[in-house]
């Protein structure tokens, strides 16, 4: 088997990955009726998820940092098999929490050893883009795994969804068994020292930038289904055909913020995409009962906010190249407790105001983002002290 098709095999597994952490804001509506909780409620298993991943992936990464990486990756999957068989399962809301938990402390572990596995078996000179084929499994999940979810919500019931994932999980174990050769941990970078580097105010800054814009998509995002159906007016039928849509502009509009970067440079390219997040978050709120006009909305919504994730990685690791490949494993922290925070704020609002609120609220998000990001340009362009 050659080295570029395991690294695919590596792909499908963090699709997997993303498919059990996004398919949730897919089904909301469905998880809420059946377990006969609130929207705000059944938005906070998203939270869940993303705090578990953020805070407890570099603590379990660096405890593991000595165990063979094949091995590291099959008891990662493991944990995450566990833990969709336990949300297929197990009664109520309280359990499904716990289950969520225990996929999540899997699911993190699984990406960060896909990534250092796509590394190590890369062939010379491209491990930037096997990086970026594992990462598109995640997008993928988007684009496939969230409206097939949906599909099979509608036909079989929500939970079969986690139990069709655990299956696959097993089979990825195997296939990660067989294929995967062993290879050698590394000495990780303590995370004492690695949040030491917050001490420099342009580090955190550059992640204030990740956290706002990120938190301002998710606060929409995470309500997306129930807002279609009860505010912008979409029909049932309707609603997989437009997540699709939505999924494979995240796929374009991360593509095309890679391409502007390199072409445009990442301060119009990151400030031009968060511009356009915002106003199709507006527009969303304002335009209803029409499908055609809807889509094109949610099309460009997506196109822009994934537009900024290939940028904004890019900025933060010119902020310190010497230690760029730190800030990116801070910053896919700051990235889940952004989700975390946006589901978190959005459950708050659709509770306590309206759910027509969400997309306000996640372009005031967004626009924070925008100040810090330009606050940041300034402070390089005066070339003051670090700290």
């Amino acid at each position: 088997m050659s080295n570029t098709l395991k690294i695919y095999i590596l792909a499908s597994v963090s699709f997997l990955v993303g498919t059990s952490q996004y398919i949730v804001s897919g089904i909301l509506d469905t998880i809420a009726n059946s377990l006969d909780i609130t929207l705000a409620t059944a938005g906070q298993l998203m939270t869940i998820f993303s705090l578990v991943y953020a805070i407890f992936t570099p603590i379990l990464i660096g405890i593991t940092s000595s165990i063979d990486r094949r091995k590291l990756m099959i008891f990662s999957l493991s944990l995450f098999v566990i833990g969709n068989i336990l949300a297929f399962i197990l009664p109520g809301y309280q359990l499904f929490v716990v289950a969520r938990v225990v996929m999540a402390l899997g699911a993190g572990m699984i990406v960060v050893t896909a990534l250092t596995i796509a590394t190590k078996i890369a062939p010379e000179g491209k491990q930037g883009s096997s990086i970026a084929i594992v990462m598109m499994g995640l997008s993928s999940s988007l684009i496939i795994g969230v409206p097939i979810g949906r599909i099979i919500s509608s036909l079989l019931g929500w939970r079969v969804i986690f139990g069709v994932i655990a299956l696959l999980g097993i089979l990825a174990m195997i296939l990660i068994r067989a294929s995967i050769p062993l290879i050698q941990g590394d000495k990780p970078v303590p995370l004492v020292q690695q949040l030491a580097l917050l001490k420099k105010w342009r580090i955190t800054i550059g992640l204030a930038i990740t956290f706002f814009w990120l938190g301002g998509y998710s606060i929409a995002y995470t309500y997306l289904s129930p807002y279609l159906l009860n505010v912008s007016g979409i029909e049932e039928k309707h609603l997989n055909g437009v997540l699709l849509i939505f999924g494979i502009a995240s796929l374009l509009g991360s593509k095309f913020g890679g391409f502007s970067t390199d072409r445009w440079g990442v301060q119009k390219t990151l400030l031009g995409g968060m511009a356009l997040h915002i106003v199709m978050l507006i527009l969303l709120s304002l335009v209803t009962n029409s499908y055609i006009r809807v889509s094109i909305i949610l099309i460009l919504w997506s196109f822009a906010a994934w537009s900024s994730g290939p940028t904004q990685q890019y900025n933060l690791a010119t902020i310190e190249p010497e230690s760029s490949g730190i800030l990116l494993g801070l910053n896919q922290s700051v990235m889940q407790l952004a989700m975390a925070a946006g589901a978190g704020i959005g459950g708050v609002f659709v509770e306590k105001v309206s759910l027509s609120s969400v997309t306000w609220i996640g372009a005031l998000g967004v626009t924070i983002a925008i100040g810090v990001a330009l606050t940041l340009s300034r402070a390089r362009l005066s070339k003051m002290p670090e700290e």
